[in-house]
C-alpha cells in the first residue's frame, strides 16, 4: 500500500556529501528528518558530511540536533557581521570579507593556521604539508562524539578518505572498524589546507580527491534489505552560464563535485534496470538453460533489493560566490540550516512522496521534489 512511509521494513539511510561550510544545510534536514520521525540506521559521510555524520551516530537521537547545533554555532563563531545596507551586492561583498577573515584566522574549533607557515619547515615535516592545523577539530569531536556508542554500532557509521601511498578509496565502517576521531578527521583532510591524518601507519587526505559522495558505498554494501536512502547534495549539477571568472570557478566547483553523484544515481537506475530485464528473461528460459553455470551465475548476481532515494540538494544563491564551502558566517550557517529543513519538509509534503510505495520494475526509485525551486 502507498504510504508516506513507504516499505516500513526498508533501512532509512543517510548520506552526506562533502561541502565544508555548506554542510550546515543537511544539519537542518537531521533537524527536520527528526520532526518527520525518521531516525537514520546507518549514516555515510565524506569531508564535512563525515563530521556531521558522526555527530548524528555518536549521539542518541533526541541529542542529535542540539549536538550539530553546538557544532555549527561553534564554528560560525568568528564573523557575526551583519550588512550595512541591503542587497546582493552588499551581501556578496561580506561574505567574500567573511571567507577571507576564517582563511586568514581559522575557525574556531575547526583549523587555525600554521605559524610559522608550512614552507618554513623542512621537507617532510608533518608541519611542511599544510597551510593549517587541525588539532582544534579532534578537541571538538571528543567533545560533542560519543566514540564509544559509534564502536558499539547503535548506528552503523561509513566514511570515506584517500589513501596517500596508493591513492585508493577507503571507507573506515564502524561494521568492521574502530572508529576514533581520526577517521573523521582523514574523511576530511583536503590538501593543501589540511594535514594528512595517519591511520595504522598508512596516511589518508579527504575522500572527496575521489569521490564527494558514499552513496556508491551505500548501495554496494546492501544488496538483501530495501534501502530508503535520504542523499544530501551541497554541490548541485545544475547551474547558470557564468559571466565573470568568478562565476566560472564556482561553477567548475559545483560540476567537479557533484558530478560523481549524479552518475552513480544514474549508473544504478540502468544496472538495475538490466538485472529486472534479466530476471524477466531468466522465467522464460527452458529449464535445461535455467541449469546452465551461466545463467545460474546471472540468475544469482540479479537478485536486488529495492531502493528509493530521496535528492535534497543545496541550491546556491546568487551572492555566493566560488568561496561558498569555506565561508563560515553565522548569518550564512543560519541560511544553510534553515534551507535544508525547508527542503525536507516540502519533500515530505509533496504528492509524489506521499503516494510512494516499494519500487517494483527497476527496483529503484528516485524523488527529486524540490527541483523546481533549485531551478
Amino acid at each position: 500500500m502507498a504510504s508516506r512511509e513507504g516499505n516500513r521494513d526498508e533501512c532509512h539511510v543517510l548520506v552526506l556529501q562533502g561541502g565544508g561550510a555548506l554542510g550546515s544545510y543537511q544539519a537542518g534536514v537531521v533537524e527536520a528528518m527528526q520532526e518527520g520521525g525518521i531516525a537514520p540506521e546507518w549514516v555515510a559521510g565524506i569531508s564535512i558530511g563525515a563530521i556531521n555524520a558522526a555527530i548524528v551516530a555518536g549521539n542518541p537521537p533526541e541529542r542529535r540536533v542540539a549536538r550539530l547545533r553546538s557544532f555549527w554555532e561553534q564554528v560560525s563563531s568568528g564573523f557575526q557581521v551583519q550588512p550595512l545596507w541591503p542587497g546582493e551586492q552588499a551581501r556578496s561583498l561580506l561574505n567574500e570579507i567573511s571567507a577571507n577573515f576564517g582563511a586568514t584566522f581559522g575557525i574556531a574549533g575547526f583549523f587555525q593556521p600554521r605559524l610559522p607557515p608550512p614552507y618554513l619547515f623542512p621537507p617532510g615535516a608533518p608541519e611542511a604539508l599544510s597551510y593549517y592545523d587541525t588539532a582544534a577539530l579532534r578537541e571538538t569531536l571528543l567533545q560533542l562524539v560519543d566514540f564509544d556508542r559509534i564502536n558499539r554500532r547503535e548506528t552503523r557509521l561509513s566514511v570515506g578518505a584517500v589513501n596517500i601511498r596508493t591513492g585508493n578509496f577507503t571507507y573506515f565502517d564502524n561494521l568492521r572498524d574502530e572508529i576514533g576521531p581520526e577517521h573523521i578527521m582523514a574523511s576530511g583532510a583536503l590538501p593543501p589546507g589540511f594535514p594528512p591524518v595517519e591511520i595504522e601507519g598508512e596516511h589518508y587526505w579527504d575522500g572527496g580527491l575521489v569521490s564527494n559522495t558514499p552513496l556508491q558505498h551505500v548501495l554496494d554494501e546492501e544488496r538483501c534489505r530495501d534501502l530508503m536512502i535520504f542523499q544530501v547534495d551541497l554541490f548541485s549539477a545544475r547551474g547558470p552560464m557564468p559571466r565573470t571568472l568568478s562565476e566560472a570557478a564556482e561553477r567548475e566547483k559545483d560540476i567537479r563535485y557533484s558530478s560523481r553523484t549524479r552518475m552513480n544515481t544514474n549508473d544504478q537506475v540502468e544496472i538495475r534496470r538490466a538485472k529486472t530485464a534479466f530476471r524477466r528473461l531468466a522465467e522464460k528460459l527452458p529449464p535445461e538453460l535455467r541449469e546452465d553455470p551461466d545463467a545460474a551465475f546471472l540468475s544469482e548476481i540479479s537478485h536486488e533489493n529495492a531502493v528509493s532515494i530521496l535528492q535534497l540538494i543545496y541550491r546556491r544563491k546568487t551572492y555566493e560566490g566560488n568561496a561558498k564551502d569555506y565561508e563560515f558566517s553565522r548569518q550564512t550557517m543560519l541560511e544553510h540550516w534553515s534551507a535544508g529543513r525547508s527542503d525536507v519538509r516540502r519533500s515530505f509534503r509533496h504528492r509524489e512522496w506521499l503516494a510512494r510505495c516499494r519500487p517494483d520494475e527497476a527496483g529503484v526509485a528516485v524523488f527529486d521534489l524540490t527541483r523546481d525551486a533549485r531551478d
